[in-house]
């Protein structure tokens, strides 16, 4: 059965995206990345960490139509989790319900839309859960560049934001891919990362993250990684912190599900690296924190107190 779609619907889609409660909404025709190249050298040379699975699935994330069979179109969406709240140990993006189930919900309600709207369409919503590079489709989108720090950078919104696709099995007009990039000169994400995790502008070697170390680093510290680690307890915002995009145009997240814990604020280090398993999943088990699990956050937390007390001893001798 062809299903034809209607002058204008793209259009549409994107407004209805945005009614959605999305900020950003774009359209990309499904194939090779650009980022093809800059991927494959990326995992040549073990950036990529214990994320095996990275490398497990790499042939699927070099071409966009291998995840699901008979795609050919994705609308890409972004939406804004606030980068306006204060520093804290644990990332501004966990500090609320796990946004991956309120993007998916908003996500497979658009799919329904369109079934609705043009018949029957086959679609699989994506965000951040598959082999599926997604930054790389919204800048074909149009939503914005990468930036120095590897985020995508959106000019009117700054980076502090989720991404999400909806693959479809209909050809759509795309937008315009975003070309430009408005980093100019600036480096201030690169000199900021504690860790030197930026080995050049573009590049980052996870392997020095704090959220890679903090999140999806398995097993203890070594004690130079525990060093690196400082008080985070679950994720890094420096890089993006400093950005001038995200100094001028970050604003609060419009989405209720995303309304700030205050516990997940400023939270206690010493309270993570004592807490149970049932503690731990009755109070977070809704949050990003469990992909750290309960006993990687009692490691980062001991990596916290470690540095405390370095830098009240320091200060000691001062």
């Amino acid at each position: 059965m062809t299903v034809h779609v209607p002058s204008g619907f793209e259009a549409r889609l994107k407004t209805h995206a945005r009614d959605a409660g999305f900020d950003l909404a774009g359209i990309a025709t499904l194939g090779t990345p650009d980022t093809v190249a800059h991927f494959n050298a990326w995992i040549a040379a073990g950036h990529h960490g214990e994320m095996g699975y990275m490398e497990r699935h790499a042939e699927l994330r070099r071409d966009a139509r291998r995840p699901v069979e008979g795609m050919h179109s994705a609308l890409v969406v972004a939406l804004n989790y606030s980068g306006t709240q204060p520093a804290g140990p644990i990332a501004r993006y966990a500090r609320f319900t796990d946004y991956h189930r309120v993007m998916w919900d908003k996500l497979d309600a658009i799919r329904d839309w369109v079934r609705n709207e043009i018949g029957d369409v086959q679609g699989r919503s994506f965000v951040d859960s598959g082999p599926v590079l997604e930054r790389d489709l919204a800048r074909r989108a149009g939503l914005g560049w990468f930036g120095k720090n590897t985020l995508l950078i959106n000019p009117k919104l700054g980076s502090f934001f989720f991404l999400g696709a909806l693959f479809l099995d209909v050809p759509l007009a795309p937008d315009q891919p975003f070309v430009s990039d408005h980093c100019g000169t600036c480096t201030r994400c690169l000199d900021a990362c504690p860790t030197q995790a930026f080995v050049a502008p573009h590049v980052l070697d996870a392997r020095l993250c704090i959220s890679y170390l903090t999140i999806e680093l398995k097993g203890p510290h070594t004690p130079e990684q525990a060093a690196m680690v400082g008080n985070h307890l679950f994720g890094c915002d420096i890089c993006q912190e400093v950005c001038p995009w995200n100094e001028k145009f970050s604003r609060p997240a419009s989405e209720p599900a995303f309304a700030l814990r205050p516990e997940l604020a400023t939270p206690a280090s010493a309270e993570f690296a004592t807490m149970g398993d049932l503690e731990f999943k009755r109070r977070f088990g809704d949050t990003p924190l469990v992909r750290a699990k309960r006993c990687g956050l009692a490691r980062n937390a001991i990596a916290a107190q470690v540095a405390s007390h370095s830098a009240t001893a320091a200060d000691g001798r001062s």
